[in-house]
């Protein structure tokens, strides 16, 4: 699925519905335990602290929908966390970083997006995700 919208045919912030249905997404492929507590082998105590919910997004997610979420989250805790395994599920998710960031620049928040790697175990192999940190400037 491609999203393009002009400034005037920008998406509405998605439904309660659609939040939930964003963070439930592809779970079974990054285990929540594993992707919230999992310490790199520099040991940030901060980051386990501070990462209170991984949003998670495939190919079949849609930007907007994982936009409204990423907002809706940094409104409430000033910080974010998206994963995604592969190039399809990563571009969704930047898509979804540049459209929340026009959601809270309307706001007056200005956020910023730091992306690292992370090793995530799926059915018991581990595989390696893109991992976004947003948070406000």
């Amino acid at each position: 699925m491609s999203f393009a919208a002009s400034p005037d045919e920008r998406p509405s912030e998605p439904t309660t519905t659609d939040t939930q249905e964003v963070r439930m997404t592809n779970t079974q492929s990054l285990p929540l335990a594993r992707a919230v507590g999992a310490r790199s082998s520099h040991g940030h105590a901060a980051d386990t602290q501070r990462s209170a919910e991984v949003l998670k997004v495939s190919t079949r997610s849609r930007p907007s929908a994982v936009a409204g979420a990423i907002a809706g989250v940094i409104r409430e805790n000033g910080m974010a966390e998206v994963q995604s395994i592969g190039a399809g599920a990563t571009n969704q998710a930047i898509k979804a970083v540049a459209i929340a960031r026009s959601y809270l620049n309307e706001e007056g928040i200005d956020i910023v997006c730091i992306p690292s790697f992370i090793d995530v175990a799926i059915d018991d192999e581990e595989r390696t995700a893109i991992r976004l940190l947003i948070e406000r400037r």
